[in-house]
């Protein structure tokens, strides 16, 4: 059982916001706060009092990637616990596109590595303007893999090259510039900004929301036409679960 202090949660006007909880490591992810943000963001997904989930950081990061201190017993001859590590680090770095509820990352401080391409995995994006994001896995020997097919899908193929290749750190405009985040804000402001847009959202009827991430995610990655058929089916469905408005 992951222990739920890694992870604080509260939830208002059914918003609920999740905050890593390791502000003396910037959050770096260790397998504890890994599985408690898994479990976390599942168990928001199930509750019927959540509509939108805001992941953010405790103290002044959001998250600073793979806990490295970790690496020590993530050895080769220590294989079933590696194995164990990656599945972990891919079903968070997957997650968001399979929950049902929208996610948007208050990204406030250091987001680098697991921590960026945790980011940029939720639906939306917000960065407070002392934010940071890069990838610096090649400096420190290893690969930023996991997070790579991520990195891609929003940057494109020649500004994710650059930014595994060299492992520098991008500023909050340049990550907007980029596709990584939707919107810069002052530090102070962040996390009202977040609720703010977690309000817009959350007042949406709830069969329209889900199934509005729901298509959203399967036709980006899908050819048009294939995507365009979806839609289609998807228009006719929601016939049923439209709302009846009052004639004029």
């Amino acid at each position: 059982m992951a222990d739920h202090m890694v992870v604080l949660r509260e939830t208002r006007d059914g918003v609920q916001t999740l905050t890593l909880n390791r502000p003396d490591k910037l959050n770096a992810l260790n397998f504890a706060l890994t599985e408690g943000l898994v479990q976390a963001l599942k168990e928001a997904d199930a509750d019927p009092f959540v509509r939108v989930v805001i992941v953010t950081g405790a103290g002044r990061g959001f998250c600073a990637g793979a806990d490295t201190r970790e690496f020590t017993v993530l050895t080769p001859d220590n294989q079933p616990l590696v194995e164990r590590r990656a599945a972990l680090t891919t079903e968070l770095q997957g997650l968001v596109k399979q929950m049902s509820k929208p996610v948007i990352a208050a990204v406030n401080g250091y987001a680098m590595g697991g921590g960026s391409g945790l980011a940029l995995s939720c639906d939306l994006a917000l960065a407070g303007e002392s934010a940071r994001f890069g990838y610096p896995e090649v400096k420190h020997g290893i690969v930023a893999a996991i997070v790579m097919a991520g990195l891609v899908e929003h940057v494109g193929r020649k500004a994710a090259f650059d930014l595994v290749a060299t492992g520098r750190t991008l500023d909050a405009h340049e990550a907007q510039r980029l596709g990584m985040v939707n919107r810069v804000v002052a530090d102070a402001d962040l996390l009202h900004e977040a609720h703010s847009l977690a309000q817009q959202i959350a007042v949406h009827p709830v069969q329209a929301m889900q199934a509005t991430k729901g298509i959203f995610h399967r036709v980006t990655e899908l050819p048009f036409s294939e995507g365009l058929k979806i839609g289609q089916q998807l228009n006719a469905q929601m016939r049923a679960f439209r709302q009846t408005e009052s004639p004029a």
